[in-house]
């Protein structure tokens, strides 16, 4: 199909082979290094790094690549980058260690801060995710065309509302706005799942909120807000301002809400998470 931004296409092929990359080291038993903040690294994160490193300077060797796997570049460095890929060649890496399906590829091109679009590769069953705000978002199968995503105002009659989040990471905070929804809006179903994966529940209407008062890094959620993003949600850092990528010293991600762009619960959402 014709995708709405002319990179989108290679991107999303660059994902799928970054998948197939990783593919040979799923449930083999390979061997786990420890970086320097103690997260875990194995070969197929390198092997899916080189490939993606060398296929978008290929594309556009002017639009410089912030990795995961290559992330020690300066900040007095990435303040002059006017636009660039924020990449996660392998995200969910415990999820991939433990042998689970739920780990994606992550590419986002990013202007000004912002997202223009993202690619989530699953590279276990061949399925991508893309979008970008005012562009649309597609899900495609191996071997079928990419079919509109969209996120849904409200559950379905008789479904319950349902919140996306992390088998791996919690916090009393995130505890206390669960705890806050349900008594505003009932029972809640938790939606469990790995990775980037979470945003993308949103983005095909499979759930309604993701609210992350806990830890993550730029490449976990850039790639996956654009999916979000084009199909009509909203991250909002909790202030209600919207969620970006500064190049700042840190590259650790502030909390985050991520819901439909037009949900009447927004504003209760916002202050339960301000307390």
């Amino acid at each position: 199909m014709n995708f709405p931004h002319p990179l989108m296409a290679p991107v999303i092929e660059l994902a799928l082979q970054a998948g197939d990359a990783i593919l040979p080291f799923w449930r083999t038993g390979t061997a786990v290094t420890a970086k320097a903040d103690d997260s875990p690294v194995t070969a197929a994160d390198l092997a899916a790094h080189h490939l993606i490193l060398d296929g978008l300077t290929a594309l556009d060797p002017s639009i410089p690549v912030l990795s995961e796997e290559d992330a020690n570049i300066p900040q007095s460095v990435r303040a002059g980058w006017q636009r660039w890929w924020l990449v996660d060649p392998l995200d969910g890496t415990k999820e991939f260690i433990s042998g689970s399906e739920e780990f994606t590829v992550n590419i986002a091109l990013i202007e000004q801060g912002r997202v223009v679009f993202g690619v989530v590769s699953m590279p276990t069953n061949g399925r991508v995710y893309v979008g970008g705000a005012g562009m649309g978002a597609w899900r495609g199968d191996k071997g079928a065309e990419p079919l509109p995503i969209q996120v849904r105002q409200v559950p379905p009659a008789g479904e319950p509302f349902t919140v996306v989040a992390s088998r791996r990471h919690s916090s009393p905070e995130q505890e206390r706005l669960l705890a806050g929804l349900s008594a505003s809006l009932g029972e809640l179903e938790l939606a469990n799942i790995g990775s980037s994966l979470k945003f993308c529940l949103l983005a095909e209407g499979a759930a309604d909120c993701y609210p992350r008062l806990a830890p993550t890094s730029q490449w976990d959620t850039a790639a996956a807000q654009g999916v979000l993003e084009g199909a009509g949600g909203e991250v909002l850092e909790l202030s209600g301002k919207m969620f970006s990528y500064p190049a700042r010293e840190s590259l650790l991600n502030g909390f985050f809400l991520a819901l439909p762009a037009q949900a009447s619960w927004r504003q209760q959402l916002l202050e339960l998470a301000q307390g």
